[in-house]
């Protein structure tokens, strides 16, 4: 009697994301070993996961520990406090925009729900083309031209945030670099535009990022949701409802609380625990990054469940395309998924941007939202 087939070995089950070294991208002397070696790790981890760990970014950790702190202050303050700088309809009297301020418990709506969260937002200043008066007149704004609308407490918080965004749009831009290294696309070429398919393609889309930072600050839910529930309708009540990012890359800093940030693996079923690490940010990309490679990368849904004692924060930040950026899918990526032709029209930023953020707040009564992501 002949020998049994050996027994397949069972596919462990995935613990963690894999954490991805970016200092090559940042190091004027760097290797061109260590840096393709940055760049294969990258194109694993957007393949397989959407998201990775990320380390060899520069920034003390003690910093990132003081940035979670302010926040934390700032969520702790009284609620006269923090609606100083509420978020207010645009071309309303109140001078809002539509997108940056304070928003209240609840407030925030993803997949039509109310999640339960509080914010701040900030974004880049309205500065690629002139303002115009909101539809109030003189003196109110249209979505996204008005100023960002800084916490007064902590007083400290406006300067240390404005350096901390500094620096992570250099650290933005090295990852955009090397992830176009890691699509194979050729070296950068003399006289090179926007549009020029090479490995700083992302670079120059992203020189004006309009960037996004949250403030984002969660109470404990009263209903938690089960370890094993998968559905919308097992959902009644969450952190954040399930989403993608609908920009480039987002880099997230969290306070330790285990068990809070989930994503979903390429089983469609499975929810990933993507704990905060000491001194690491959670990387993921966005639908742009998605269009531009045609799907060969996913920008992955994720989803924040806090069922901890505590009082949650995190800021994550988040390195978009410039707001006229026009993105459209590369051609290495149409050839990559098998020349069966673009799976995405072309579109800008901006555009985009602006039907998210006004589906942001009203999407109850429209009944449509992705979400902002609120990590």
């Amino acid at each position: 009697m002949g020998a049994l087939p050996p027994t397949p070995l069972a596919t462990p089950p995935i613990s963690s994301l894999p954490i991805i070294d970016i200092s090559p991208y940042l190091s004027p002397t760097s290797t061109p070993e260590s840096r393709a070696a940055t760049a294969s790790a990258i194109n694993h981890a957007c393949t397989s996961y959407g998201f990775f760990y990320l380390t060899g970014h520069g920034i003390p950790t003690a910093k990132l520990d003081q940035i979670i702190s302010l926040a934390r202050a700032f969520f702790m303050s009284p609620l006269s406090e923090k609606n100083k700088i509420k978020r207010y309809d645009a071309g309303g009297p109140e001078g809002g925009d539509g997108a940056r301020g304070y928003q209240g418990m609840r407030e925030n709506i993803t997949l039509g729900r109310r999640d339960v969260q509080e914010a701040v937002d900030l974004y880049r200043e309205w500065d690629h083309s002139a303002k115009e008066p909101g539809k109030g007149g003189p003196g109110t704004h249209k979505t996204l031209q008005g100023p960002n609308l800084w916490p007064h407490i902590p007083t400290e918080l406006k300067d240390m945030y404005e350096e901390y965004i500094e620096e992570l749009q250099g650290v933005g831009k090295a990852i955009v670099h090397a992830m176009g290294a890691a699509l194979g696309l050729p070296e950068a070429m003399k006289g090179a535009d926007e549009s020029t398919e090479d490995e700083q393609i992302f670079v120059r889309n992203t020189d004006r990022s309009f960037w996004v930072m949250r403030m984002i600050g969660y109470p404990p839910l009263e209903t938690p949701l089960s370890q094993d529930a998968f559905s919308d309708e097992d959902i009644t009540e969450f952190s954040c409802g399930q989403h993608t990012d609908y920009g480039c890359v987002t880099l997230l800093l969290a306070d330790p609380t285990p068990g809070a940030l989930q994503v979903l693996l390429k089983d469609n079923k499975t929810w990933l625990n993507a704990d905060p690490l000491p001194g690491h940010f959670v990387v993921n990309i966005g639908d742009m990054i998605e269009r531009w490679t045609n799907g060969v990368w996913k920008s992955n849904v994720h989803r924040v469940v806090h069922r901890g004692q505590g009082y949650r924060v995190s800021v994550p930040f988040f390195y978009e395309p410039n707001f006229e950026a026009t993105v459209r899918p590369l051609r290495k990526c149409v050839e990559r998924m098998g020349g069966k032709g673009e799976k995405y029209g072309e579109g800008t930023y901006g555009g985009h941007l602006m039907g998210k953020v006004f589906n942001n707040f009203y999407s109850e009564v429209i009944g449509e939202s992705k979400g902002k992501s609120m990590l």
